[in-house]
């Protein structure tokens, strides 16, 4: 049962082919993304699983030239469609193969608290939500209807980042601002990355064998785009980012929690337009506007504090700071917890980090297992001694295999799927 998933982005169609087989087992059959949509020109990164990534411009011919017509998301898709079903390096006989197709959705606001079946409801739902994610939703329906058009008749699910969120009780989830305001134009907290703190939260319960529903977890997503969460027996409680993305950790280009007088300070006392600030705060803040080595990446933020920066030994520990606070409110918050989890890229591969992190947490009873630490790089482990009250565990997301899952279990619930349950 071969099944696709889609994540569409403003410039970007991410896709991921899965095989569930009878006996409950997923495999990658094939994955990439397009690129440049948007543009005249774009290109196909391809990997067929078990062969090499191959990369390819998309021809630029000249009807497009002359027109000057952009490359979007329903040309895209056909592109992808056509490297599937390629004789040599094609996953897929023909486009009838895909039972059923998956889609990352950014946005649901408070109405989507679980994967949905796409109908034009949810489409709604979808462009509803728009003004609070003008970036992504958009992107994400286009990529909806680019599947509805080359896959008639195949059921499109949407899974939503903020649903698993949705679980926050009013206290976690509203600000200190008149009440109207939430009422009228739904400012509140939602949280994102929803999909990978679920996925690692159960994966780590089925790590540990205890049910998920049985503990109490401090999920810390750590890449370009960092959040947290606090989970307790299944349920998010608590989550770091708020109605945007850019609230709460410090990320690579994000700032995180700031002084909220700061952006009006911009704007009256600096001079600058609402627009340059919003592109000041999401893309020249957090690691790459405090270390001020021309990047955000955590590698090189770690390198170049080896070698002697100081600018980015402070960035790197702010970064660690800024962690260790949230946990700290957390733990409280789920009145002790049974293990952090670190996941994303720095997460699943930054041992300096995790290290920075789990050794300010000796109060709260965990305490870093060095060598376990340095040998763990993008798999499952404990990282904690034998003796930690709060374990510290490294485990891989994957948000492509929770969409894949969740949207067959979905189907299969409904009865849209004629097969056995896998």
């Amino acid at each position: 049962m071969k099944i696709l998933v889609i994540n569409a982005g403003s410039s970007s169609l991410k896709f991921t082919v899965f095989n569930f087989s009878w006996l409950g087992k997923q495999t990658v059959l094939a994955s990439g993304q397009v690129e440049c949509i948007g543009l005249l020109t774009a290109s196909l990164i391809y990997t067929k699983t078990g062969k090499a990534k191959v990369k390819t411009e998309i021809p630029l011919n000249e009807e497009r030239l002359l027109t000057k017509k952009y490359i979007n998301h329903s040309e895209a898709l056909k592109v992808v469609c056509d490297k599937l079903l390629n004789k040599d390096d094609g996953v897929i006989t023909s486009i009838n193969d895909i039972l059923a197709i998956g889609h990352r959705v950014v946005h649901g606001g408070e109405k989507a608290t679980r994967p949905v079946i796409i109908d034009e409801k949810i489409k709604e739902l979808i462009v509803e939500c728009t003004h609070l994610a003008p970036l992504h939703n958009p992107a994400n329906l286009a990529g909806i209807t680019a599947c509805e058009e080359t896959f008639p008749g195949v059921p499109n699910v949407a899974i939503f980042d903020t649903a698993f969120h949705q679980t926050m009780p009013p206290e976690s989830y509203l600000y200190a601002i008149p009440y109207e305001l939430y009422e009228k134009h739904g400012f509140r907290r939602y949280g994102f990355h929803g999909t990978s703190h679920h996925y690692v939260g159960k994966q780590t319960a089925k790590y540990l064998k205890v049910a998920f529903e049985e503990l109490k977890l401090i999920t810390c997503h750590l890449g370009n785009g960092c959040s947290m969460a606090a989970i307790d027996k299944g349920e998010v409680v608590e989550t770091s980012m708020g109605m945007t993305p850019l609230e709460g950790l410090v990320m690579g280009t994000r700032c995180g929690d700031i002084d909220p007088a700061i952006p009006m300070a911009l704007v009256n006392d600096c001079g600058m337009a609402p627009r340059d600030v919003d592109i000041l705060l999401n893309k020249k803040s957090g690691l790459y506007g405090l270390a001020g080595i021309g990047t955000g990446d955590m590698r090189d933020v770690i390198q170049a504090a080896e070698k002697g920066n100081k600018q980015a030994e402070i960035a790197k520990n702010i970064f660690i700071r800024r962690i260790v606070k949230y946990i700290g409110a957390y733990y409280t918050m789920l009145g002790g917890s049974d293990a952090i989890v670190f996941t994303g890229g720095i997460g699943e591969n930054s041992a300096p980090i995790r290290a920075g992190v789990v050794n300010m947490l000796e109060a709260l009873g965990s305490c870093l297992d060095p060598a376990a630490n340095q040998g763990c790089t993008g798999s499952a482990a404990v990282i904690s001694t034998k003796d930690s009250k709060m374990k510290a565990i490294v485990m891989p997301t994957n948000e492509e295999l929770m969409i894949a899952t969740q949207s067959v279990e979905l189907l299969l619930e409904e009865g849209k799927l004629k097969v056995v349950s896998v």
